[in-house]
């Protein structure tokens, strides 16, 4: 098979109507777009409208609640901070927070603080200064030697 020998499969796309060409075409005049009306001019998409019957998102109920004082954390897994001290990205000598992780490439954006998963694994010995840690990464952390600070306005949350 060459690349110049590929084709589309006998019948696969149909070749499109010419719309609007005289009355003898069949398709001339209004176009098959019936006559007059909204949905006759050009530009139009009546999104959600349903022909006058109540539209889904009104027959559907409200459900659930979208705390607006959520706090949205920087996350980052143990595993993935051995892996960027491994490529010599970070030093485990110095102290590790969200601006060295965001030098090191590994955060693209400081968000609300850094919070710390125990995805992976950590042989390193690190001191991590972060918002917020889940129960193993602390375990983790603290069994490769390092420590960890949570931040206590994050705690006091």
């Amino acid at each position: 098979m060459k690349l110049n020998e590929l084709r589309d499969n006998e019948g696969a796309t149909k070749s499109r109507k010419r719309l609007g060409r005289g009355i003898g075409s069949g398709k001339g005049k209004t176009g098959g777009r019936g006559v007059k009306g909204q949905k006759a001019r050009s530009g139009v998409a009546v999104n959600g409208y349903e022909g006058g019957q109540m539209p889904i998102y009104r027959r559907l109920p409200k459900r659930g609640f979208n705390n607006i004082f959520a706090k949205d954390f920087a996350i980052v897994s143990v595993g993935r901070i051995q892996q960027a001290i491994d490529a010599g990205k970070l030093d485990a000598s110095a102290a590790i927070d969200v601006a060295a992780l965001m030098a090191a490439g590994v955060l693209r954006r400081a968000k609300d603080g850094l919070r710390v998963l125990g995805d992976g694994e950590l042989t390193a010995k690190v001191a991590i200064n972060a918002a917020g840690a889940s129960k193993s990464a602390v375990e983790k952390i603290e069994k490769a030697g390092g420590s960890i600070t949570v931040a206590a306005a994050a705690a006091s949350e």
